[in-house]
This record gives structure tokens, C-alpha cells and sequence, in this order.
């Protein structure tokens, strides 16, 4: 299967007057099998990008649903290198860009050299290090730079303006605006202060921006798309998998429910 990166997804996008639907789960949630199940199925829904978390024992930035689904991972076997073999293992089958969504220890732990090498060679696109700041994040760029890997970061409505051209400077293949401050989680509506941090983050790059935290329903991926290049759903996406795990529908009701999303970014954007 062809493999698309992440700028070739975004330039698809861009060039269709469309935005994008980005997902996320916890790899080995609820078992590293189904997990690779669960990656397929997310590419056949048509998700753009797949942000693939790595469980971590201290998730401080998750809420409580993305740290059970931490917890179920973790019991389950999941750990940095399990999560680069699940990538390994389902990479042929999956065309759409792969992003490591990781806390920084881990990263460190492995030794960045290694971490990179190694991802780089299971087909990883992208790297998202959660809490390592921008000021400090050089080194890991540039390691993951020489690897061919885009370095991914968070930008919050507190973000400041320097902070911001920082990781403009430094950062390939889509930048995440955070929608609100806190932890994740799926929330009724998108915080109304999105819009302006999408605005402030475009008078600094031309890096296309998604926008995530508390996104979960049609109207809401809608929504952003009128003003940023892509959604990104996670906790509805991760309680969806909890509450089905030990259901044999759980990979069917996964790819139903981000067809539902993905449905409405077929509309041209206005």
C-alpha cells in the first residue's frame, strides 16, 4: 500500500478545499493485538493521520480517559518499543502518516539516537514529545530531522507570541493547537477561543494547524474545519474502545464512528 506523508496529506487537503480528520489512541489499548486492528480500521475510516500514544505511568497532561486507557495499555504489555513494533507491524497496511504521541521520559530513557533510528525504520511520520518545551526541544529535532521525521508541537490559547515563532521555526508537518487549557477529554462544544488561536498561530507559519481537545461529534469536527486544516478526536475515540473491549464489534464500531467524522470534512471548506 502506498504510504503518504504527512505534508503529502496535508498538500492533498489543501488542494481538495478540505480539511482533515487526525486520530488518536493509546497503543496497546485494550490489548496490542486489537490495537493493530484498531489502526487499520482508522485507516479505512479515512482518518488523514493517526496519532498513536505511547503509555506512560505519569500521563499528567491526559484526563481520566486516556489514563485508564494508559493503565489497560500498560497491563497489557504496552511500552515504547511495543508501541514502535505495533507500528512495525501494521505500517504495510496503513497509508495514512503515523504520528508517536509520547511523553519526553520515554523518549529519553531510549536514548533519542536509538528512538529515532528505530522509528524512523517501522515507518514513523511524525514525533510528538507532550511536555518537553519548546526552548529545550532543539536537540530533539534536530536528531529527528537527520531521520526524515517531522517534530510536532502543542500550542495553547496561553501560548505567547515568541513561544509561538519558536515552534514555527522549528517544527514540520502540522502544528497542534490545543483547544483549551487542562487536561484532555471530550467536552459538549469546541472552547470558543480556538478560532483565535488558529489565527494567531497562521500569522506565523504557513505549517498547515489542527485543532484538538474535546472534540467529538460530527458538528464539531465541522466546525473546526471552517477554520483550521484538520480535527483531531482522542478521549471519545478512546472511551468508544473501552466501552466496547470485550465486544467482537469493537474494530466495526471504531471505523462506524469515524466515517461519522470523517463524513463531514467531504464538504468543501469555507
Amino acid at each position: 500500500m502506498a504510504r503518504n506523508s504527512i505534508a503529502d496529506t496535508f498538500a492533498r487537503l489543501r488542494r481538495d478545499g478540505r480539511s482533515g480528520l487526525i486520530t488518536y489512541v493509546t497503543a496497546g489499548d485494550p490489548d496490542l493485538a486489537r490495537s493493530a486492528e484498531i489502526l487499520q480500521a482508522l485507516d479505512r475510516a479515512g482518518a488523514d493521520v493517526l496519532e498513536v500514544g505511547v503509555p506512560f505511568s505519569d500521563p499528567l497532561a491526559d484526563g481520566p480517559v486516556i489514563q485508564r486507557a494508559t493503565e489497560r495499555a500498560l497491563a497489557a504489555g504496552g511500552s515504547l518499543r511495543a508501541t514502535l513494533a505495533l507500528v512495525g507491524r501494521v505500517r504495510r497496511d496503513v497509508a495514512a502518516p503515523i504520528v508517536v504521541f509520547s511523553y519526553a521520559n520515554p523518549l529519553m530513557r531510549m536514548g533519542l539516537e536509538t528512538f529515532t533510528k528505530e522509528a524512523a525504520g517501522v515507518g514513523v511520520d511524525g514525533v510528538l514529545a507532550l511536555d518537553l518545551p519548546i526552548e529545550e526541544a532543539g536537540e530533539l529535532r534536530a536528531v529527528l530531522a537527520s531521520q526524515g521525521l517531522d517534530t510536532i508541537f502543542l500550542l495553547s490559547p496561553t501560548t505567547t507570541e515568541a513561544r509561538i515563532r519558536k515552534a514555527a521555526e522549528l517544527g514540520r508537518g502540522f502544528l497542534y493547537g490545543i483547544s483549551r487549557l487542562g487536561v484532555t477529554g471530550a467536552r459538549d462544544r469546541v472552547a470558543s477561543g480556538a478560532e483565535a488561536l488558529v489565527r494567531r498561530i497562521r500569522r506565523h507559519t504557513e505549517l498547515p494547524v489542527a485543532v484538538g481537545f474535546g472534540i467529538s461529534r460530527p458538528e464539531h469536527v465541522a466546525e473546526v474545519g471552517a477554520y483550521a486544516d484538520a480535527a483531531v478526536v482522542g478521549s471519545a475515540l478512546v472511551s468508544l474502545i473501552a466501552e466496547a473491549a470485550a465486544s467482537p464489534a469493537l474494530v466495526g464500531r471504531v471505523e462506524e464512528y469515524i466515517r461519522s467524522l470523517k463524513s463531514v470534512c467531504l464538504a468543501p471548506r469555507a
